[in-house]
């Protein structure tokens, strides 16, 4: 029976970004009517410390297989990011680059953007920065701007307003967006993410099969860009397909 529960486990975490131990419980138990809490709670310990799950400490649990989002930074995206950081020291501001969602994409795209968010009220002070370094610079562009300009450069800088409470981290000293940032913005911001629009169900599903993702993180930012209800969506949608 252990070692059948514990495939169940697995079986059932594979299926979710994260799970709690009541759900878990409740999805078991369905099919297992002899199954009992302190059974799985045991077992949970178990798996838990032979390194397959993962809890949050909050009776929720994830399987640990999955690489974390560790993105390729360009030397270009890094010099441009080191220009920002140095000139506006105590600036709030993260970098990507659209080249990142290939590796999540069927089609892949060969024309791509460096993205560089800064607050709100200094975004116009770093657009005029970094129009020395390039003349294909972009401040927070409408559709229109991306229809008759953007779209005829294989290569363009733009720079974005940063949404208050945007997940963040960092590689090698680079404040990049987050793999969660990126999934819900690609959702909210239909113009910056036009090229994905049509492969949003493929990008959630590829992201969640190739990398760790925060749900709980996920979720807070998607509250924060009014878009919980489409994500939720999403993830539904790739939990059936798993």
């Amino acid at each position: 029976m252990p070692n059948n529960l514990n495939e169940l486990i697995i079986k059932e975490l594979s299926k979710s970004i994260t799970l709690s131990k009541k759900d878990l419980f409740a999805r078991l138990a369905s099919n297992d009517s002899e199954l009992n809490l302190s059974s799985l709670t045991w077992q949970l310990h178990q798996l838990k410390k032979q390194g397959l799950i993962h809890s949050s400490g909050q009776g929720v649990y994830s399987i640990v297989n999955k690489d974390n989002f560790q993105p390729t930074i360009s030397p270009s995206l890094k010099r441009h990011y080191n220009k920002i950081a140095k000139e506006f020291p105590y600036l709030q501001l993260c970098v990507w680059d659209s080249r990142w969602l290939n590796d999540l994409m069927l089609h892949q795209l060969f024309r791509y953007y460096l993205v560089i968010e800064v607050e709100k009220d200094s975004a116009e002070s770093v657009f005029n920065t970094m129009t020395d370094v390039s003349k294909k610079v972009f401040l927070n562009p409408t559709e229109d701007i991306f229809n008759r300009y953007i779209s005829n450069f294989d290569e363009v800088i733009i720079i974005q307003s940063l949404i208050s409470e945007s997940p963040i981290t960092e590689i090698k000293g680079v404040k990049i967006a987050s793999l969660e940032k990126l999934l819900v913005d690609c959702v909210a911001d239909k113009d910056l993410f036009a090229a994905q629009q049509s492969e949003i169900d493929f990008i959630f599903k590829t992201a969640k099969s190739k990398y760790s993702i925060n749900a709980s993180k996920l979720k807070r930012y998607a509250r924060r860009r009014n878009q919980l209800d489409k994500i939720e969506v999403l993830l539904s949608k790739t939990m059936a397909n798993s």
